[in-house]
């Protein structure tokens, strides 16, 4: 695949980042992308490795080594069918996947991966610049209908399937715009909302109705799906958010992450948020409470909002920097991070557990919190021990709970359909049929794994399809 002497030629190179300087002053996309010339030969680095890993990093199994030898060939629109051979929206993925593909790349044993995602988004970009991606209404309509609840990636990607298999599908979006956790959780300076726009009217002209602003199990009764559609597939989110149960949780300006960024999102798109109810980080000290992925898009919009300062604090201990790739690759390693976001100004710190959190009058102003240390009992489980000596007060005006999330919101929709939960409170149901305890309906993404990765969300989604198809029609031509 690629040259065979590829990946000895040619250095690695990525896209760019603009300025932050520049950047911060904007919520737009700020990623520079390579040129075609560049791009090839980053395909070119994709070495004839015998066993490809970067299938079994790749959450829907993208065909990696042929899109990299298309694509050092020139050959765009090839690579774009070959893309779109196992995901529906590579262009969300190409933006925001954290890229578990590259950590299993052959040369990544030296840190050198092949730039996979940056090349996976760009021939899908090259695919909506030239006009080669078309609606694929089905040839035959089957007569069969299926309500999809929920409209992130899971969702579309599972009612996209079943469109072009010839199902009538409604998607039902509580929201007021169809795109879950795309559309209100990640920033649009990480990936602008068009592109959400643009499959969702391709999805339309395949025949998939959309119904906005219907919240099932609130607005409209659950059990209601189940007597006016064939099958069911529940692919909501998994929002319940992890808490923080200490004293001062009360205080005004302690607010779980979703909010305040569903709200700058809604700014963006041209809403209006009631004053009353507006949080904002500008000329603030601001707290934000977890590592991951969600803490970081509170850092980034913090910034962007004019905060005073913004700490994020994580109660984990700090990954290392190079983590023994002789024991890891080519798994997902646990190593030190730093996203887009905190690179244009945080301070960050590990090994911190919050305590409490005081304010005056009624409103927070400091933050309390104990450094803890980790280690092994006799069985090899982790334990957490804190350090009464080593206290820590910290300014904030702002503290944002990013610690994710624990289950799907189990009040409403899941509670009037009865489906049974597993142990950690998900939707129960299985990687073969994702059939729930309830025949006809079907779980995927977040509300049956639990919080998760776009990626992993768009591949339950077409394996629920696949799921669904057989279900209604006894077989099904749907790929897995």
């Amino acid at each position: 695949m690629g040259k065979p002497t590829g990946f000895l030629e040619y250095k690695r190179e990525d896209r760019k980042y603009a300025p932050v300087e520049q950047r911060i002053k904007h919520y737009s996309e700020f990623v520079v992308p390579l040129s075609d010339a560049a791009l090839g030969q980053q395909g070119a680095r994709c070495m004839d490795c015998g066993i490809p890993f970067c299938h079994q990093g790749c959450p829907v199994n993208n065909i990696i080594p042929d899109w990299n030898d298309l694509v050092y060939r020139a050959e765009w629109r090839n690579a774009l069918d070959v893309l779109h051979s196992t995901n529906n929206f590579p262009e969300f993925t190409g933006r925001i996947c954290p890229a578990p593909c590259e950590e299993a790349c052959t040369l990544n044993i030296d840190d050198n991966p092949v730039t996979i995602k940056t090349i996976e988004c760009a021939i899908v970009d090259k695919g909506w610049e030239q006009g080669w991606i078309a609606p694929q209404p089905a040839a035959h309509p089957t007569g069969k209908t299926v309500a999809v609840v929920g409209s992130g990636p899971a969702g579309l990607a599972c009612a996209q399937q079943l469109a072009r298999a010839g199902h009538a599908v409604t998607v039902f979006e509580k929201q007021d715009r169809a795109g879950g956790l795309l559309r209100y959780g990640i920033p649009d300076f990480k990936m602008e909302k068009r592109l959400i726009d643009r499959r969702v009217e391709q999805m339309r002209q395949e025949g998939v109705t959309f119904r906005t602003g219907v919240h099932v199990g609130r607005d409209l009764p659950a059990r209601q799906l189940l007597d006016e559609f064939d099958a069911v597939v529940l692919s909501g989110g998994a929002e319940q958010p992890r808490d923080l149960p200490v004293p001062g949780r009360e205080l005004d300006g302690v607010h779980f992450a979703m909010r305040f960024l569903e709200q700058q999102n809604r700014r963006n798109a041209g809403d209006v948020i009631p004053p009353e109810q507006a949080i904002s980080a500008e000329d603030k000290h601001v707290i934000v409470i977890g590592g991951g992925d969600t803490g970081s898009d509170c850092i980034g919009t913090s910034i962007r909002q004019g905060a005073r300062s913004v700490t994020q604090i994580e109660i984990l201990p700090k990954p290392p920097e190079h983590p023994d790739k002789g024991t890891v690759w080519p798994y997902w390693p646990n190593r030190l991070r730093t996203s887009s976001s905190q690179a244009e100004g945080v301070a960050r710190d590990w090994c911190v557990a919050t305590k409490e959190l005081r304010g005056e009058g009624g409103r927070v102003k400091s933050l309390h919190a104990v450094r803890v240390e980790w280690y092994q009992d006799a069985q090899g489980r982790w334990q957490m021990k804190e350090l009464p000596h080593e206290t820590l007060e910290l300014k904030a005006d702002l503290v944002l709970l990013a610690m994710g999330f624990v289950h799907p919101v189990h009040a409403g929709l899941l509670e009037d359909l009865g489906v049974t939960r597993d142990a950690r409170g998900n939707v129960a149901a299985d990687t073969d049929r994702y059939q729930t305890s309830i025949p006809g309906v079907f779980a995927a993404g977040d509300m049956r794994r639990g919080q998760s990765l776009v990626v992993w969300a768009i591949r339950e989604g077409r394996q629920a399809a696949r799921a669904v198809d057989e279900f209604l029609m006894g077989h099904s031509e749907l790929p897995r």
